[in-house]
């Protein structure tokens, strides 16, 4: 049997054990994992190599960052599998993966959420090469946070990509499978994460039922459509109240504020705000009543429900909890810090365009830093 590729993405389809293409399962996979979008995928490898009458997998094993927290390394040695930790240095230029000559290598590699670039050598050193399980419709949201994107970006469509892996890129090789989903309405990243973890396990074992089948008829990425994913920084945690709508944040909270607390400033000193309600909820309505000529920044709070509402670029957002130093509720905050300011009337505290200093020390509302303002952040509406 000749050596041909399947396609432009293979280059070595070779079973190191036979010196001929193995054509259908049980497969040898070695898994590339680190954080929580893999276990799914992981489990589900696992639940199919344990079920004798599937066939589909003949060995399993584990490869993830040495931190002993990594999720993966956590249920690969829940399950019981072979762990190897990253990296791994070629001994020699015909160097062998885990398992070695005696058994045989592993057929084909998935790599799910590992975030780390892989090497030609490394690749090649599969018959079918590696699989990529990523959470987009490939090429919208190449890159290390897509969930985030989505999210943030208000898609209301996301899915999945299984794809081959290149070397050295992140998410441009060809497309194997993808599965459209619609986007949640006001849903997380991570409710987003652990909805498509679901879609992707199930995408991963329907493409290793037929590996060679897939990979014959796997496409290139369409050149249209092309968006970037890069990771989070932590400057996008900033609010900018007078540039940002209460769309946009409401979205950037549900993105990140779950992992990162959007963040601003009262009096010069930094606050995390946490528990954002609904961009619907009354209590919003009521501020806009009753501060009609609010600015950006500015404070309100809304006895009734508990909660602390912003002026923002269009409009109001509220919060249930923030942290100054420790952890306060709306009330705690109101009855710590703003009950007297507002009790002797003053009702608007800043003015557009006020100087910096001055709207840094005003107690009826919050600033963004000086500092955050224009760096390479996220400022959208």
């Amino acid at each position: 049997m000749s050596a041909k590729a399947l396609n432009s993405d293979d280059a070595n389809v070779w079973d190191n054990k036979h010196s001929e293409v193995r054509k259908k399962p049980p497969w040898r996979v070695l898994f590339f994992g680190s954080d929580n979008f893999a276990l799914e995928s992981l489990q589900a490898l696992k639940s199919a190599w344990g079920f004798s009458n599937s066939g589909l997998l003949e060995t399993l094993e584990v490869v993830t960052l040495p931190k002993q927290t990594i999720p993966v390394r956590s249920l690969a040695s829940e399950l019981g599998l072979v762990v190897h930790d990253w990296p791994y240095v070629p001994p020699s230029p015909s160097w062998s993966l885990p398992g070695g000559p005696t058994s045989g290598g592993f057929h084909v590699g998935v790599v799910v959420s590992f975030g780390c670039l892989l090497s030609q050598d490394l690749i090649s050193s599969f018959p079918y090469g590696i699989l990529n399980v990523h959470p987009s419709l490939l090429p919208r949201w190449r890159g290390s946070s897509p969930l985030i994107h989505t999210v943030l970006h208000g898609d209301t469509v996301t899915g999945v990509t299984v794809m081959k892996i290149r070397p050295q890129r992140f998410d441009v090789g060809n497309i194997l499978l993808q599965e459209k989903h619609s986007v949640p309405h006001r849903c997380t990243a991570v409710e987003l994460r652990q909805m498509l973890s679901r879609v992707g396990a199930e995408l991963l074992i329907k493409t290793l039922s037929d590996l060679p089948g897939y990979t014959e008829k796997s496409t290139e990425q369409p050149k249209e459509g092309l968006t970037l994913a890069p990771k989070v920084n932590t400057s996008m945690c900033w609010v900018r109240w007078d540039q940002q709508t209460t769309d946009y944040i409401d979205r950037l909270y549900r993105a990140i504020g779950t992992q990162l607390p959007l963040r601003t400033q009262w009096m010069s000193r930094p606050i995390k705000l946490m528990n954002m309600v609904d961009i619907e909820d009354m209590s919003t309505s009521l501020a806009a009543q009753k501060r009609p000529n609010a600015h950006p920044g500015d404070l309100y709070f809304c006895k009734h429900s508990n909660i602390l509402c912003v002026r923002c670029q269009d409009g109001w957002v509220g919060f249930r909890t923030l942290v100054l130093k420790k952890k306060l509720s709306a009330s705690d905050f109101y009855n710590g810090y703003l009950h007297s300011f507002f009790q002797e009337g003053h009702h608007t505290s800043t003015q557009p365009g006020e100087e910096p200093e001055r709207a840094a020390n005003c107690p009826g509302s919050f600033h963004t830093p000086a500092s955050v303002i224009g760096c390479n952040g996220s400022i959208e509406k």
